[in-house]
Parts: structure tokens; sequence; C-alpha cells
């Protein structure tokens, strides 16, 4: 009850906040002269009836916008989607969103901004063309030239909680209406551009369904295309004109060594990032930090050489990106367990992503690490320990105690050469572009390359491998990592955010580094969005 009351205070006191800061941003933007040049932002798939911290980054991004010369139309949902993203659930997929409170959260966020309307109509000769269709032929439709199936794929693999699509009532059901809604935003969103031609489209991260296809149309008319995700670092957000769950920093060559202060900075980061004391998205994905279990002590002394096998959330979006060499993650750990059983000389540790059943979340997988140790009989073979995602033992442990790291496309692969380790990634992943670690390009070489590791007497790590790993954690970190932490502050609610109370005028270039960064980045057209190196991580 007392919770209760504290989250109906929290959402109280975020409204009244907001209620000012918007009739503050409008003030200020009156009183500027005419705006030349045109942003479209657009960003449904960040929040409900309370503001995350995506959907506080795109507000205070827009604020900044307005007060520096920009008119900013909001591309918002008004009931435009028949199933949306958050309002959906794979258990009860005849449950329709929960508009009216996502409608009147927008009501209260654009208040005094230009606002352009999604509204759904259901269009029978899709829905026609659909009926019959299998997930497999959903994921692969195209209409009125828009790859419909292919745009909306990613987001119904991360409302399942899998990657492997079942052809069941529910899997169907949501993938139709998803394209649907996809076709909606599709129609309303042609229109708004054709009428306004903007400059800029800015967008959450380009993966859910709706922001995907704003992102594919913009981009095909040759739009300015930004996107964003949350940073590495708390209350920031990462932006870039590709797409942002690849999270590519593009380092220059000026930025391939850093300086003797920069490396300072990165020390006293990885020092507590060791630890597990880290957070990302307002999550702590470590809630106690622990030792390797004596169990696992034991057997790590009876063999001569550790090997940890890392694994990803399979249905997270970073994985639309890795899947090159092989098809997906269980099919690469079906390669790992060949290599595993090949080689019982060596100690194999199988690590389960901490976020695969993340406690007290809708956002546990439904394919989980554990359902394929079981179904294969890993769990059987003497030379592999498996450590599932809600055993909170310390990574860094066994890749201090590894010869070198097998990995999909984990940050772990990244750190390990941090800490002089080789790893040997099968996924594609935002530092496999650079001398960090070995990524194969395909399964052939893959194999070749595990075996000669696996036979070698010592596996080392090139010199420069250590050196732009640290690089890219760095620029990752405190450069490409924009801060709006003054503006925001934790809510009661656990992943979303309340504002502070500011003056609106802050949000300037002259007074804001995040804002001066991200205008910047647009006048200049950069990859990625970054700060000044003035700011030496601070």
């Amino acid at each position: 009850m007392i919770k209760q009351v504290r989250t109906r205070l929290d959402t109280l006191l975020n409204t009244f906040r907001l209620n000012t800061l918007t009739r503050e941003v409008a003030a200020a933007e009156a009183a500027l002269p005419a705006a030349d040049r045109t942003a479209v932002v657009f960003n449904a798939s960040t929040r409900l009836g309370n503001i995350s911290l995506n959907a506080a980054y795109s507000l205070l991004t827009v604020w900044g916008l307005r007060q520096s010369g920009w008119r900013v139309i909001h591309f918002v949902c008004q009931a435009g989607m028949s199933r949306c993203l958050l309002g959906s659930s794979e258990h009860d997929p005849d449950q329709p969103p929960p508009c009216s409170i996502c409608v009147a959260t927008s009501r209260s966020i654009f208040a005094g901004a230009e606002t352009a309307p999604i509204i759904f109509q259901r269009d029978e000769g899709l829905a026609a063309a659909l009926a019959d269709l299998s997930t497999a032929q959903l994921a692969a439709f195209s209409y009125d030239d828009l790859p419909l199936g292919e745009l909306v794929l990613p987001s119904i693999r991360w409302r399942m909680r899998r990657h492997h699509l079942e052809d069941d009532r529910a899997t169907l059901l949501l993938f139709r209406e998803f394209i649907q809604s996809a076709w909606q935003v599709a129609r309303d969103f042609r229109a708004l551009i054709d009428k306004e031609h903007p400059d800029l489209v800015l967008v959450f991260n380009g993966q859910m369904f709706p922001e995907a296809v704003a992102a594919h149309i913009a981009r095909k008319r040759g739009i300015h295309t930004i996107t964003h995700e949350t940073g590495y670092q708390p209350d920031t957000v990462f932006m870039t004109t590709g797409d942002a769950t690849a999270r590519k920093v593009y380092l220059t060559e000026e930025e391939h060594t850093l300086t003797p202060q920069q490396n300072a900075v990165l020390d006293q980061y990885l020092e507590e990032r060791f630890q597990g004391q880290f957070s990302m998205g307002g999550i702590q994905f470590w809630q106690d930090i622990q030792e390797l279990p004596e169990e696992i002590e034991r057997k790590l002394h009876e063999y001569d050489q550790i090997v940890p096998v890392f694994t990803n959330v399979i249905f997270d979006t970073s994985q639309a990106h890795a899947n090159h060499i092989f098809e997906h993650m269980f099919a690469w750990l079906d390669a790992v367990l060949e290599i595993i059983r090949a080689h019982p000389e060596t100690l194999f540790v199988l690590r389960a992503h901490p976020d695969e059943l993340r406690p007290n979340s809708r956002k546990k997988s439904n394919e989980t690490v554990q359902d394929w140790v079981e179904r294969v009989g890993a769990q059987t073979l003497p030379n592999l320990v498996f450590i599932s995602p809600l055993q909170y033992v310390s990574s860094y442990d066994l890749v201090r105690r590894s010869k070198f790291v097998f990995a999909y496309n984990s940050s772990i692969a990244l750190e390990a050469a941090l800490m002089d380790k080789l790893s040997v990634c099968a996924g594609w992943a935002w530092y496999a572009d650079y001398p960090t670690v070995i990524f194969p390009q395909t399964q052939e070489e893959y194999r070749q390359q595990v075996e000669e590791l696996l036979a070698a007497e010592q596996v080392s790590l090139p010199a420069e491998f250590h050196q732009m790993a640290r690089s890219l954690v760095y620029y990752q970190n405190f450069r490409a990592s924009i801060p709006f932490g003054r503006y925001i502050e934790p809510h009661n609610i656990r992943g979303y955010v309340r504002f502070r109370s500011f003056d609106v005028h802050q949000l300037t270039r002259e007074h804001d580094l995040a804002i001066q960064s991200i205008l910047t980045s647009i006048q200049n057209r950069h990859s990625v969005v970054k700060l000044p190196e003035t700011t030496n991580g601070s």
C-alpha cells in the first residue's frame, strides 16, 4: 500500500513538473524568430503511462531543439495501432493496448507542441493478404514496396521473448496486427513528410517496428535520420545516424590512442565495473555479485585449461545485427557443443546472460540457454559447467582464469581484451570492426581458429587489441554517452524517471553540453553524437 501511494505521488509530481516545463518551453520558443528547419520526432515504443529513460531523452532533446531555432513536429500515436509493442501481451494477444492511458500521457507531454497523429484504420486488403500466412511467410512479407515483415520481425521476437517463432495463435495474431499497425504508421508518416519535407527525423532505436518503419522511409527519402538508445553511463543517451542498437562509435585515427588523462578516467571506471558496480537503462544487472561457488572452484582445479562461453539474450534487439556467421545464437551453441565433446581435456564454463531471466520483470526469456542445455543433454558432459542467469557469480573471475574466451556478441569479449584475454566472437558486435577480438567470417574459419587456440601451448592477446579495446570503451562511455542526468531522477517505478525542477533555458547550446553536442552533430552530419574532448570524461 505504501509503495502504491509513493508511486502515485511520483506520477503526480512528474505530471506537475511536466506541465510547468512544457509551458516554459512553449513560451521560450514563442520569443524566437520563425524556425527555418523542421524536425519530426517519433518514439511510440518508449512508454505508455510513465516516462522511461528513452522517452525523457527524446523530450529533453526536443526542448533543446525548439529553443535553438528548430520547428519540431511530434509524430504521435493516437490509438494509431491495433497492437503496439509495450501495450501487447504474448499471454493474452486479444487484449487491446491501453490507448487511453498512453494518449493522456501524450497530451501532457506534448502540450504546447506541434503534433501529427497516427490514427488506425484497418486495411482489409492487407488483412486478406496476411490471413493464411505462417510466421516464416509473415517475416518475408512485403506490401507496397515496404518490407513490413522484415521491419516487424525484431519486434515480434522481442514481444514473444524468443528467436524461433511458433505458428501458434498468439504469435500469428500479434505478428499480423503488428504488420497492420506498421502499415498505418507508414501511411501517416509518408503523408507527414510529403507535406512538411523535414530536415531531420529523430526516432527511438530504429528496431522496434513503429520507429523502424519511420526510419526506413526517411532514409529512403534521403532525410537526415538519427536513432537513439540508452548510453553506457547512467542517465545518458547514445545517438547515431546508423542503428543505435549496433552502437558503432566510428573512431578516427587520432582516437585510436588515449591520452594519460583519458586513461586515468577509464581506469577509475573499470575498477568499479569489474566489481559489478554498474547499471544500464536504469537496471542494475548484478543484484549481489558473488565469488565462484566451491563446486565450480573444485572443477576448475581439475583441468589445465578453462574456456568460458558467454551467451546473449536471444530476443534482444542487438541480435538483429549479430547473426552473420551463424543463423542465430543457438546454432552457434550447437557448434560449441561439438567442440566441447571433442575436447575432454578442456573445461568449458557456459555462462548464461544475467538479463535472460531478469527477476521481477516481464522481460524473462521464453527461449533460454538453460532450455537448450536440457534439450541437448549438455549437463551430462563432464567437461561442461553451466552457470544460470540467476547465479550472480563474477564473469570477470571466469575471464581471469581462462585460456581464452568464447562469446557470441556480448560486451564481455571486449572487456576480456581489457584484461589481456583473447576472445573469439561468433556474432558481430560493435567492437568487431576494430582489432579487439577474433571474428571469423565463416563457420569453417571459426572452427579452425578455435581448434588452433585450444591446441596452442599458450594464448596471448596482441598488444594492439588491448589498446584498441581501451579506446573503444572510453569513447563509448565518455564521449558517445550524452549526459542528461541533471534533468531527471529515478521514479518509484523501476526503470522509469521523473523530471527535476529546472530552468528550461539551461537546455540550450550555451548552457548545456548535451544540447551543444547534439546540435553540432546535426549541423556537421556526424555519424555519432560525441561530447567534445574538453570534458575529459567528466
